[in-house]
């Protein structure tokens, strides 16, 4: 196993407002992260960060062996997959679901008259086909339902072979089926021995996939609690984080999470 990102004092400040606060955070290959926490916490702007498209205010970050304070962004944003609705929202609507997969290659986010290789045609067709999009593939992304588009996301993260994946929020806003599938489909992807290191943000413990190793609980911009799943994931530090009484059940490795408020 590897360093692939390392959060060293790490703080992030907008118009005056601290939004990640003297963070102190590692991820090794081999893991696979949730990072929880209340609205406002910081998560997206970690994830944000971790893929270099913000750097921090103080601290350091450093990503893939790369300090963001000097790294090159066109070299390092093509190593780290970042599937989140607000990125998707750069691919043009009426671009099909094949040519937004496979422009992920040339870091682009819509097709302009380019003619694709070989190799990475052959590539796009393999990641579609893992995440049940083939008979989507000339599709356009306006006309796909929610769950859809968000494996479109995670297809198009992964295109580029990388060495580090973000998840944001992944399965919000899908119907129960939905949601099950794409759990389903990360939790053999997180499996997978050859699979990056994997981060994925979410607001609640019941999305939270099997095959997922460690969790980091961020509360106020810094991180409150890290570590195994297992150990971290508790009914005490979750009503510290979210400041309301929680109680956290665990059935053969998938969560869910009840308050008395």
């Amino acid at each position: 196993m590897v360093q692939v990102l390392r959060f060293s004092n790490s703080s992030l400040v907008r118009d005056g407002n601290t939004i990640v606060n003297n963070l102190n955070w590692e991820v090794t290959s081999d893991q696979r992260w949730i990072i929880l926490g209340a609205n406002g916490a910081g998560k997206t702007s970690l994830l944000d960060m971790a893929a270099g498209w913000d750097v921090p205010s103080s601290g350091q970050v450093t990503v893939l062996d790369e300090d963001l304070s000097t790294a090159d962004p066109e070299w390092l944003r093509p190593r780290v997959g970042y599937a989140s609705s607000s990125m998707s929202k750069r691919i043009p609507p009426t671009e099909t679901v094949s040519d937004a997969v496979i422009t992920a290659a040339y870091a682009a986010a819509d097709r302009r008259g380019e003619q694709f290789e070989d190799l990475d045609i052959r590539r796009a067709r393999r990641v579609l086909a893992e995440w049940r999009l083939e008979s989507l593939s000339d599709r356009t992304l306006v006309s796909l339902s929610e769950g859809e588009a968000k494996r479109m996301q995670i297809a198009r993260s992964i295109m580029t072979d990388p060495e580090l994946l973000l998840l944001d929020e992944p399965t919000a806003g899908l119907d129960l089926g939905s949601r099950e599938e794409i759990m389903q489909m990360l939790g053999y992807f997180a499996g997978n021995p050859t699979a990056p290191a994997i981060i994925m943000v979410t607001h609640h413990v019941e999305e939270i996939p099997r095959g997922f190793t460690h969790v980091l609980l961020v509360k106020d911009g810094g991180a409150a609690y890290a570590g195994p799943i297992a150990s971290t994931l508790t009914s005490e530090n979750l009503t510290d984080v979210f400041g309301v009484k929680v109680t956290v059940y665990n059935n053969d490795g998938r969560y869910s999470a009840q308050a008395s408020l």
